[in-house]
């Protein structure tokens, strides 16, 4: 008899922690996905001063974690992935903002990208002429 009762209780817990995250699916919002069903999006960002990645030692680095939520170390993950889905992930959509002024000094900043977008891969390098230039575009996405 007290085998049957662990077992009842194994069985029960192990089936509450698998379909405990299908029941946030359940309670979504009408006319939303789950987020389960989400492909993965995540993202490694380095900057670092040089010409190209091959030459620029990354002096930062910050993970960029958009679904199913937004998290990672990123100091403004949040709307660092709003502006990324605002842009359908598109880096090279993100433009320079109106109304700031950057110095013409030569100082090269390189971004790098790498991971996964919505599923696929990415892999982005640019070069900016400084690190105003820089945390000019896209004003969340670069500030790390």
């Amino acid at each position: 008899m007290r085998n049957t009762a662990r077992w009842a209780i194994t069985l029960g817990l192990t089936a509450a922690a698998v379909c405990a995250p299908l029941t946030g699916a359940a309670l979504a919002a009408p006319g939303s996905a789950p987020s389960a069903l989400y492909a993965p999006s995540a993202l490694v960002l380095t900057m670092g001063h040089g010409e190209s990645a091959m030459t620029a030692a990354p002096e930062r680095a910050a993970t960029l974690t958009c679904a199913p939520g937004p998290s990672g170390t990123h100091p403004a993950a949040a709307s660092a992935c709003a502006e990324l889905n605002g842009v359908d992930g598109d880096l090279d959509a993100l433009t320079m903002r109106e109304g700031v002024f950057c110095t013409k000094e030569y100082d090269p900043v390189v971004v790098t990208v790498a991971g996964v977008w919505r599923g696929e891969r990415v892999s982005y390098e640019r070069v900016f002429s400084n690190e105003c230039v820089m945390n000019a575009h896209g004003s969340s996405v670069f500030a790390f």
